[in-house]
């Protein structure tokens, strides 16, 4: 893939499905080393509309007939989360680099499977708020030594997603068998910027909350049952030696958004901070420091996209670091990007505090 652009298939860029074109569609239009080359839904119809409004040069009302395409040198999955092993799989099976949404499957075993089959294969996993510029100054910053020993860190973080009201349209992320609630979303997203930072977490004390067991559905008027948490309270240590204190709070308003990690160290602290009401992963982040650093790369994506839904406004910026990173990876033989490994890895870690929260166990 030396002489030519990088071309990617997207499976689930609808025009009416805002986050594919917040954030995909743009994030590639800003590369010129890729290309949107193909877009895939489930109907002739969405899909035709899809290339039209997004400029890519081929439609496929089937994934499948995408995935086999061998003009389509990457295949990028953004459907629902239970969608993602027969297409993730399929795409392996025919030698793709594959970027995934996060998380990878529906259940551990799932993303256990797909990662497994990715073997030497070039993958990205949507984790994409660790791929920020300023987060990694940050890590950078640690790493060599700039705050000195690291003695503690906190950190909130917020999502508008998992209040008291949703949509019907959002109704499966409250559902335990879609495997996309908060814990695997709001706090998987979180975590994997904690380790990117301070290292791999070793060891878990935690507690979660269900404060809205029942859903208002703005758009219908129905009530509905959320399955899983929406409130997770946690201590960890990570491998810098860090105890770092989490909270993740659901159902807050967009003007209270916020996310906020501080880093103590014996030479000083450093501070990461956004306000995007989707959660960390989605918009720019802003890095402080008592010391000095070299200020943090440019974005390669603005966050600006064909998107309907202004809450999506930033959601390209992350995506195109993911995409940027895959590409350098996929030109230099590399294996650099966060890929199905560390899907694999982030749900068990989420795995790992559910089972504190639920045992009341340190993990």
């Amino acid at each position: 893939m030396t002489g030519h652009q990088i071309r990617v298939g997207i499976i689930g860029a609808d025009t009416k499905a805002s986050w594919a074109s917040a954030s995909h569609i743009p994030a590639l239009a800003a590369q010129p080393d890729l290309v949107l080359a193909a877009v895939a839904t489930r109907h002739e119809e969405s899909a035709r509309a899809a290339a039209e409004a997004f400029g890519a040069e081929r439609w496929f009302s089937d994934p499948l007939e995408m995935i086999a395409d061998p003009s389509i040198d990457v295949i990028t999955v953004a459907v629902k989360v239970p969608a993602h092993r027969d297409l993730v799989l399929a795409a392996l099976a025919a030698g793709k680099a594959v970027y995934s949404e996060s998380p990878l499957g529906a259940t551990l075993e799932e993303t256990e499977e797909m990662a497994a089959a990715a073997g030497s294969l070039h993958t990205a996993i949507g984790l994409q708020g660790a791929l920020n510029p300023s987060v990694r100054r940050a890590a950078e910053i640690i790493a060599g030594g700039g705050l000195g020993q690291v003695l503690s860190a906190r950190v909130t973080g917020t999502t508008f997603g998992n209040g008291p009201e949703s949509m019907s349209v959002y109704e499966y992320f409250d559902k335990a068998a879609a495997g996309a609630g908060f814990m695997q979303i709001a706090v998987g997203h979180v975590l994997q910027i904690v380790e990117t930072v301070l290292g791999d977490i070793t060891d878990i004390d935690a507690r979660t909350e269900l404060l809205w067991p029942e859903v208002m559905l703005a758009d219908t008027g129905e009530t509905t049952v959320r399955e899983v948490p929406d409130h997770l309270d946690a201590i960890v240590k990570t491998a810098s030696g860090a105890s770092v204190n989490i909270q993740i709070l659901a159902g807050v308003p967009v003007p209270d958004a916020v996310f906020d990690l501080q880093v103590r160290g014996s030479k000083g602290w450093l501070r990461l901070t956004g306000n995007h009401p989707a959660g960390v992963q989605v918009g720019d982040l802003t890095l402080t420091s008592s010391v000095d650093f070299t200020a943090p790369d440019a974005p390669v994506a603005n966050g600006t996209g064909p998107t309907a839904a202004a809450i999506w406004n930033g959601a390209s910026i992350n995506v195109g670091e993911v995409y940027a990173s895959l590409a350098r990876d996929i030109r230099n033989g590399t294996h650099e990007t966060p890929g199905f490994d560390r899907a694999a890895h982030n749900s068990r870690l989420v795995a790992r505090i559910q089972r504190a929260a639920t045992t009341g166990v340190r993990q």
